[in-house]
């Protein structure tokens, strides 16, 4: 079982993965949400916006919840808050759309962060010597969920099953995730205890292992580097994917091919999770970080100006990088903070997150929405290089002078 058990793991974890990409494939909620729930556009780009805010603050719950009672406890609450978001935005009545943002962006924010960070330490944890195969082939699930979801959603909306529309959708996408996520979260379990090799036995250790409670790492300087770091990557991508079709169409795409925006975003987030982990495995984290943000910053400058097909490439090549920047963390968090409390410290990076998900589209929104957005998406990738560019390794703890 112990030889079999990871390979479940990744597979159940990429399984559960394939349907919370919600994020990703927000493009194709965008405009069904605003027409059954009476929202204007930004309304329903604050429903975005409060669902990845929610992401980013469930993370540290379920944080706590994962390090205290393990990842099957953290997933299955998971589970429960995600299907309950899909079936109470299928329930709710069009006159109440102001409950959108609580009854649907809270608990599928919350229900995605337990599950994701749940799933991907746990991963890690059966993978020490491969990480970045670890979060790489979770990673992959989440890109591609975004072309599921919204393969999925399109179908919903022409009719599938009884209840047509964006509400049919949201009943399908909740009697499918239940199912799945159950069966997936029940198979996830930290391995067991390492026992030390005979050659390790009586000797001590010149640098013990990294071991950060979320106290300790919250005062050091690394922490608000990489917390930075994750808030300055959301410009280049999340200022635009709830406007993405609306965009593309704009500068001379027809609605079908302004749709291949989502479907070959998806495509670039996926090859991103799973391309970019492994490859700091050979040249670290840092470099890594350091080529995505750099990318990032030629691609949002080419993104002002980009017309037609250019407009589906570029945003392809930036859901790559941002993908990327989102899947090389876990492991950069738990090489920088080590993997005891990898849960919750992870979360804790991961309201990053949060803040630029709201404060990025309030400052696009108060600049005026369409230069704004690529203004703060090139600044975004400026300080996300730097604060990289500035990281350094923390310092392990001293081992006691022999007396």
């Amino acid at each position: 079982m112990q030889k079999t058990r990871p390979w479940a793991i990744l597979a159940a974890g990429a399984a559960i993965q394939i349907l919370t990409g919600l994020p990703a494939a927000w493009g194709v909620f965008q405009q069904p949400v605003m027409e059954e729930y009476g929202l204007s556009e930004q309304g329903a780009g604050l429903a975005f916006g409060i669902l990845i805010a929610a992401f980013g603050v469930g993370c540290v719950i379920g944080g706590f919840l994962q390090d205290r009672n393990g990842p099957r406890h953290a997933a299955l609450w998971g589970t429960a808050l995600l299907c309950g978001g899909f079936f109470a935005a299928a329930l709710l009545p069009g006159a109440a759309g102001g409950w959108f943002w609580v009854l649907f962006s809270v608990p599928a924010g919350l229900g995605t962060a337990f599950l994701y960070p749940s799933i991907q330490s746990c991963a890690q944890k059966w993978y020490k010597g491969r990480k970045g195969l670890a979060t790489g082939v979770i990673g992959g699930a989440v890109g591609l969920s975004g072309a599921f979801l919204t393969v999925f959603v399109r179908t919903a909306l022409r009719g599938f099953g009884p209840v047509q529309g964006i509400r049919g959708a949201f009943w399908a996408l909740g009697a499918l995730t239940l199912p799945v996520c159950l069966a997936g979260s029940a198979l996830l379990t930290d391995p067991p205890p390492e026992k030390p090799r005979p050659s390790q036995q009586g000797r001590g250790k010149a640098a013990p292992g990294l071991d950060l409670s979320p106290g300790q790492m919250l005062r050091t300087r690394q922490y608000w580097l990489c917390a930075g770091a994750v808030c300055c990557s959301t410009p280049a991508v999340l200022l635009f994917s709830p406007i993405i079709l609306k965009l593309g169409m704009e500068r001379g795409l027809d609605e079908s091919a302004a749709l291949w925006s989502v479907v070959l975003g998806s495509v670039g987030s996926a090859a991103g999770r799973l391309l970019m982990p492994m490859l700091s495995d050979k040249i670290g984290r840092r470099p890594t970080d350091m080529i995505l943000f750099a990318v990032s910053l030629g691609l949002s400058a080419v993104f002002w100006f980009a017309q037609g097909w250019a407009v589906v490439a570029v945003y392809a090549g930036l859901t790559f990088c941002y993908s990327a920047l989102a899947a090389v963390l876990p492991a950069l968090s738990t090489d920088l903070f080590g993997f005891p409390h990898a849960g919750v410290n992870y979360g804790f990076l991961a309201l990053g997150q949060s803040v630029g998900s709201l404060a990025f589209p309030f400052m696009a929104n108060l600049w005026g929405l369409e230069q704004g957005r690529h203004i703060l998406a090139i600044a975004g990738a400026v300080g996300g290089f730097v604060a990289i560019w500035a990281l350094r390794p923390v310092q392990p703890p001293r081992a006691p002078r022999p007396n």
